[in-house]
């Protein structure tokens, strides 16, 4: 049987496969940064969250990161074991969870602030490359949001 040269079903032309692709070596670069700070990448996005609003529910952090509550729970755990963050049921109503930075998790705060321009620096884009590129990725997660899977069309 012969390979069809279809060009739409080529690998690198694929959109979702520079991002995936790229998203993959982004995290390669976030590893050994993070691992100074005793954090995942996870861990990492969690911490981001609390430090620019602490005291938030973790129904607000699952919304803010676009994540499952039952994925972040796991992770949350292992950042109160840490003694980074503290987990509290709110009084008013049980089915809350609060989450709060401690002592140390606010610390931690001003030792990551080196992580973006390293980050950055290994981009090898200017402020303002990057700020395009994150807002037209911003635009193409918002749109893809709205627009929902769609079934194939079997007739085309």
């Amino acid at each position: 049987m012969e390979n069809s040269s279809c060009e739409a079903l080529k690998l690198d032309n694929q959109l979702c496969f520079a991002i995936y692709s790229t998203s993959l070596t982004l995290n390669k670069l976030y590893k050994p940064l993070l691992q100074q700070l005793g954090l995942t990448y996870p861990q990492y996005l969690i911490m981001l969250v609390l430090w620019e609003q602490d005291d938030i529910t973790l129904s607000q952090l699952s919304k803010r990161l676009g994540q499952d509550m039952g994925a972040l729970s796991p992770v949350i755990k292992r950042l109160e074991a840490q003694g980074l963050i503290t987990r509290q049921r709110s009084e008013a109503d049980d089915r809350k969870i609060h989450l709060r930075l401690t002592e140390e998790g606010q610390a931690l705060q001003q030792q990551a602030e080196a992580v973006p321009s390293h980050i950055l620096c290994a981009s090898g884009l200017s402020v303002e490359q990057a700020l395009t590129l994150k807002q037209q990725l911003d635009e193409l997660r918002q749109t893809l949001q709205e627009v929902g899977v769609q079934p194939l069309d079997a007739k085309t």
